[in-house]
């Protein structure tokens, strides 16, 4: 029986692996650098790289790589060997500080928004020393940050740890300013829940559009969906649960804190939480913990399909991001405390996150746009696009109070009690959770609910950070000078709030009125990325990651270009495998199956039969077949048109409001041929086989 405790970390080079394997002095300037940030000298990581080397290779490890996150929206690595020559013919192994310091993969293969020419080949990747080493399939892998020759960033990781260290300052500042003079640090913790589907290798195999897109272009619904709720917390199935079963395992192993796991409301569809980090190592960890969802499955002859929407007509895949701010201290500063009424420090911080969160919303949504999130945002599974906060009744009152300038006594939690005498009261909590909510307060923390599964969040992390640090700074500003700092306190959580309470929704996000409302209160309502991504480049955002030094107004640019191309490559890839299932598969086996109806009509009509029923299924699929035909065209021309079009925007918004929607009603046509059609004469797998056959 495995012993948890033992085998968590095992393959991680972690604290207690340093500290057994680095002479004191070394691992003392280590720990500075990943605590405190402090510069690394060579000699420093010479040791280390020694040390980390004798450990890979006692452990069966014959390489090493350099792990990073490029702008294609998945991780990267380059496998390096150990081996140096050594006399007589013969190797040794061989790792140096320099090796582990710096990499050189090629960046011009990489997405890169103009920067970097094809021609122009050199990047680096460098070791983040916060990030723990570990071995992954007889690999050493150096989790690294990446950048092009002339040092643009490159990759998701660099800006994510630069606004962890801008947050960090103006929050140290800001305590200070409060009398905590013992806070040196302060960091920024994520628990990303992370959603997926499961289904069987030989129906996946079976599918062009999940090998190629990673979600369904066809489909039409089975007879039996979620309506009956059945499946979210239900009893899971014993393949399944071999499945999680290893899976927990080989993310323990990597020191991944998978805690939580259950079934979600769509039928094949799973939920993985862990308990929360640094938003840095989180950010490791989710990419990681996606990466080993993928390959375990492929032990299990599964497939797990990370796409935000596989399956049209039942919920996609989400990924909630759990917030929060924490000194080295141990202090939570978004804890309100059994008296938030009278925690001045809570309610500043609070403050903060209001106005970061109103006047960047735009940001905040464009954080999580993505070709596959435009089909889950506004739908019954997931947030609307239009964001808002909410912040429960408790803390919506204390807010309320401030702004109105009246008095607030906080609410002791009730106890619930059962009326069953063998079963336990126990205390409720303040607030109820509000699952339409795309930002919404639940405790001790922020759940931004409107991730997509499929997403690094690396990016939406930094941008929060990032507004929160840049508001934060400003508070500082106009308080630092004060002689009566409680009373500027006060006044200062009182304007802040009042001119961004617009923000501030504690009802149904999903109904008609509220869209009407956040319309009247000015808040955006971007529905599909094109529309989202546009405002990237405002200059106000601009100006927010230039002055806090996250990125440069060039690598903004670069990133915009980026996310619009991949969108339009994305949504091209779609329409292509689309025509290719529908000219090569569909419309034949369509052809074929009314070839065999006309043939039972003539038949039937020489022996003198009825063939009232054939002839009525012929009808309407000859139909709908000569519609589907010419729905077709329709999409390969739209295809060929979109190649006029050089601006990124202009090509994205095309693809989005004419591409896309032919697309769309060329399925409606496919779907509905489906559904008359004999099932041995489709030729691809129906929803019912994909998402009840595991």
């Amino acid at each position: 029986m495995t012993n948890t405790a033992e085998l968590f970390g095992i393959n991680v080079f972690n604290d207690r692996k340093m500290r057994e394997r680095l002479p004191k002095a070394t691992y003392r300037a280590l720990k500075k650098t990943i605590e405190n940030g402090e510069a690394l000298d060579l000699s420093v990581a010479n040791v280390v790289a020694n040390a980390m080397k004798d450990w890979a290779v006692e452990n069966g490890c014959t390489h090493y790589t350099h792990w990073f996150q490029p702008m294609t929206g998945v991780t990267a690595e380059k496998h390096d060997s150990f081996i140096s020559p050594g006399g007589d013919g013969e190797v040794i192994m061989e790792f140096s500080g320099k090796e582990l310091i710096k990499g050189e993969p090629d960046a011009s293969s990489f997405p890169s928004g103009g920067i970097r020419a094809t021609f122009e080949a050199r990047g680096y990747t460098t070791w983040d020393p916060t990030s723990p080493a570990f071995i992954r399939e007889r690999t050493l892998y150096i989790p690294t940050a990446f950048c092009s020759y002339t040092g643009e960033v490159l990759d998701k990781k660099t800006p994510l740890l630069r606004s962890m260290e801008k947050l960090s300052a103006e929050a140290v500042r800001i305590l200070r300013l409060l009398g905590k003079n013992d806070v040196n640090r302060v960091t920024t913790t994520v628990g990303p829940e992370q959603e997926y589907f499961l289904i069987d290798r030989e129906m996946y195999d079976s599918r062009p559009d999940l090998i190629y897109t990673g979600r369904t272009l066809f489909g039409a619904m089975a007879p039996k969906g979620q309506e009956l709720d059945d499946h979210y917390f239900g009893s899971i199935k014993t393949r399944v649960a071999a499945y999680m079963h290893e899976l927990d395992e080989e993310l323990w192993k990597l020191g991944v804190y998978a805690k939580t796991k259950h079934n979600e409301v769509a039928p094949s569809q799973h939920e993985l939480a862990p308990i929360f980090t640094t938003s840095n190592i989180a950010t490791d960890h989710n990419e990681l913990t996606m990466e080993v969802m993928k390959k375990t499955a492929e032990k299990h002859g599964l497939v797990c399909l990370l796409h935000e929407k596989p399956f049209a007509g039942v919920n996609g895949s989400g990924k909630h991001n759990n917030w929060s701010i924490s000194t080295d201290t141990g202090e939570n500063l978004l804890n309100p405390g059994k008296n938030p009424e009278d925690n001045l420090q809570f309610q500043l911080f609070l403050a903060a996150v209001v106005k970061a969160v109103d006047e960047y919303q735009d940001l905040l949504r464009i954080t999580v746009a993505s070709a596959g999130n435009d089909h889950r945002l506004g739908a019954n599974e997931a947030p609307p696009a239009i964001i808002s906060m909410y912040l429960g009744d408790d803390l919506g009152a204390l807010v309320e109070s401030i702004i109105e300038g009246r008095d607030y006594k906080s609410h002791k939690a009730a106890r619930m009690e059962t009326g069953v005498d063998a079963l336990p009261d126990f205390k409720k909590d303040n607030s109820d959770r509000n699952r339409t909510s795309p930002f919404a307060f639940t405790g001790n923390k922020f759940e931004f609910r409107a991730l997509g599964s499929s997403l690094n969040i690396a990016c939406p992390n930094y941008m929060l950070n990032t507004m929160v640090a840049d508001e934060l700074s400003g508070f500082y500003e106009a308080l630092k000078g004060s002689e009566n700092l409680e009373s500027d306190l006060k006044a200062l959580i009182r304007e802040t709030l009042t001119q961004h309470r617009r923000i501030i929704f504690n009802g149904d996000n999903y109904s008609d009125e509220w869209v009407a409302e956040a319309e009247r209160r000015g808040l955006c309502n971007y529905k599909s990325l094109p529309e989202a991504m546009e405002h990237y480049v405002d200059r106000k955002n601009i100006d927010l990651f230039t002055r806090n030094g996250i990125v440069t107004e060039a690598e903004m640019r670069a990133r915009y270009e980026i996310e619009l191309e991949q969108y339009s490559k994305l949504l091209r890839i779609e329409a292509l495998t689309m025509l290719d299932m529908a000219k090569k598969n569909i419309t034949p086996a369509v052809i074929d199956f009314t070839g065999e109806l006309a043939g039972n009509v003539q038949l039937k009509k020489s022996l003198g039969v009825s063939s009232f029923a054939e002839e009525q299924l012929l009808d309407s699929l000859s139909d709908k077949l000569e519609e589907f035909v010419k729905k077709t065209d329709e999409l390969d021309r739209a295809v060929k048109l979109s190649g006029r079009y050089e601006d990124n925007l202009e090509l994205a918004k095309f693809f989005r409001n004419n591409v896309f929607v032919t697309m769309q009603e060329l399925r409606e046509l496919g779907d509905s041929m489906e559904r008359e059609v004999a099932a041995d004469c489709w030729p691809y797998p129906s929803y019912g086989e994909i998402l009840f056959g595991v």
